[in-house]
């Protein structure tokens, strides 16, 4: 009993980490993909094959419930919903993808200049991007299109755009000061390249994949801003289609019980916005796992 335990070795344990093959369709959000593919398909190659000319106003027909003739009825003016879809789609995701590129390219460029300064100025860079931030979006939206005037898509794009990227503008800042001190960041800088060289071929391509699931869903929030504004009536006029402008009229629709008028661009319009929010949600964890792994 007094004898004393000895160690003559270590049990080796077999590794018991198994790897498990998961079907690529598992893992991507295969539903949305396909759901997005087929609806920027429909809204920007379909535009020729429309049964009916989606602009083309029959007041004889105003008010038809779907049917044969009209898939998704027609509403107070007589233009055809189903074509109207398809058509305004293409402006309501022009202008998400426009503004988001104006929002991306201002927020890149603000969070790497705020990044790379001295500690006075990227304070008060970050200071004034906070009190930006802290003003609501809708004002400033309302604000900026009432400047430029009479809106079109195009105005739309650039208001929502110019003001809708300084949440990402701190996530740059916050991934630049990370790279800023790098070997290859402070060759390229002691080498004679400027700033928009080391931004584009040094900086972008280390944080892009950090701020991938803002610029996916500023695509989602682009649209939601446009249908709002249009919504209220401030927003693209009637005779500009887009999902915004149809959904305007849900009060006339309501009205009158012609339901189908606000609920299919309704329906499409929030579809798309779930199936943007799944790839966004998809490169999010993909991102989170990569960056637990280094």
């Amino acid at each position: 009993m007094n004898d004393k335990f000895v160690v003559v070795g270590r049990l080796e344990r077999p590794d018991q980490t198994v790897t498990k093959n998961v079907p690529w369709y598992k893992e991507h959000p295969v539903v949305a993909e396909m759901m997005l593919v087929i609806l920027f398909s429909g809204c920007f190659l379909g535009i020729p094959f429309l049964p009916k000319d989606p602009t083309f106003m029959d007041i004889l027909k105003y008010g038809i419930a779907p049917g044969k003739e009209f898939f998704f009825g027609t509403d107070t003016m007589g233009r055809d919903i189903f074509s109207m879809i398809w058509y305004g789609g293409r402006v309501s995701l022009s202008i998400g993808m426009l503004a988001t590129v104006i929002s991306t390219a201002i927020a890149i460029v603000v969070g790497a200049v705020s990044g790379l300064a001295g500690e006075k100025a990227d304070t008060l860079i970050m200071r004034l991007t906070e009190i930006l931030l802290a003003i609501p979006n809708l004002l400033m939206v309302i604000f900026l299109q009432a400047i430029l005037g009479k809106p079109n898509p195009i105005t739309i794009s650039v208001v929502i755009g110019v003001t809708s990227w300084m949440s990402m503008a701190k996530v740059v800042r916050t991934e630049v000061r990370q790279l800023r001190n790098s070997e290859y960041i402070l060759a390229a800088r002691m080498m004679g390249g400027n700033f928009f060289y080391v931004l584009w071929h040094h900086l972008t391509p280390n944080f892009i994949s950090s701020i991938m699931f803002m610029v996916v869903m500023q695509v989602r929030s682009a649209i939601v801003a446009e249908s709002t504004l249009s919504f209220m009536g401030i927003g693209l006029p009637l005779e500009i289609i887009s999902w915004g402008s149809m959904l305007s009229l849900s009060e006339k629709a309501l009205l009158s019980g012609n339901w189908w008028i606000i609920v299919f661009p309704g329906v499409f319009l929030v579809g798309t916005l779930l199936c943007i929010t799944e790839v966004g949600n998809y490169i999010r964890k993909r991102v989170s796992v990569g960056d637990s792994m280094l």
